[in-house]
């Protein structure tokens, strides 16, 4: 039986989230098959060279690893069969006991809302996943119909907050009429959703690991989704800096470092338990 035919976990995301980071350790993958990746792994950059680059990391990590966060653009550049070896690599994926979070940061109004809702956080959905990324910029509010989504599944959200783009600044440190910077609202509607969250709740902000030190709260009593690191610039070491007392609640995610070791299984296997293992001290795991 397929993964997407089978009911969520009565368990919230934020739950299953910490205990699968308690077990493997709090490190996660992502899958970003960019084409000089595909050519590194002497694959080529067609539907064919998606589908083993994608079920090679797969089939090496899925078992070991906590978390995976493949980022949607790299299998829609391929159009409906790349949108297949996405679907397949998820059921795949889940089915071995890791959570994936889709990168796809939808963001919209209403129906279409519910829409992207529908596709990714139903039960039964297509691509049903653990945790869907978003965007809130037509309002926090706009984000309702995945909320009430994620809810019902027991699914999550990570919701942008601080991207470490340098054009995100323009946006995220704007102050609203209220006071508060954009992002310092984003981080206040999510403390609001996890206020009743015994641990970790399921509702997330994304906060790029390359970010300055920043005057905003981060404890959100939920999961913060930090890319940046290992290629990008990020290290272990550096995400108590940026993150302070809420370091414990980070998800770290890798791609490119842990990517590039392959396409021989163990080499893959051996980069990320490198970075696993330096993330457990970090984060105290």
């Amino acid at each position: 039986m397929r993964e997407r035919d089978l009911p969520m976990s009565n368990q919230p995301f934020g739950v299953r989230l910490r205990a699968a980071m308690t077990e493997r350790g709090p490190l996660c993958v992502g899958i970003d098959p960019h084409a000089h990746l595909l050519e590194a792994w002497g694959l080529p950059d067609d539907p064919e060279g998606l589908a083993s680059f994608t079920y090679g990391v797969v089939d090496a990590l899925a078992d070991r690893v906590a978390v995976f966060k493949p980022q949607s653009a790299f299998f829609e550049r391929f159009g409906s069969a790349g949108i297949a070896v996405l679907e397949q690599a998820t059921i795949r994926l889940r089915e071995a006991g890791a959570l994936v979070i889709i990168d796809a940061k939808r963001g919209d109004i209403g129906s279409t809302m519910s829409g992207y809702a529908s596709a990714y956080l139903a039960e039964k959905a297509p691509l049903a996943c653990d945790a869907l990324t978003v965007s809130p910029y037509l309002g926090f509010g706009s984000l309702q119909p995945a909320i009430d989504a994620a809810r019902e599944s027991g699914a999550g959200l990570f919701v942008l907050a601080l991207t470490s783009n340098p054009e995100g600044p323009q946006f995220q440190s704007a102050r609203t009429a209220a006071g508060p910077t954009v992002a310092g609202a984003v981080l206040d509607g999510l403390r609001e959703l996890n206020a009743d969250a015994d641990d970790l709740g399921s509702f997330g902000a994304v906060v790029g690991a390359t970010i300055a030190r920043t005057d905003e709260n981060l404890d959100i009593r939920g999961p913060l989704l930090a890319p940046g690191l290992g290629a990008q610039g990020a290290t272990p070491e550096s995400l108590a800096a940026v993150f302070g007392s809420a370091v414990h609640n980070v998800v770290p995610s890798s791609s490119r470092e842990i990517l590039a070791a392959g396409p021989t299984p163990t080499a893959l296997r051996d980069a990320a338990a490198r970075t696993n293992d330096a993330f457990r001290t970090v984060l105290g795991y």
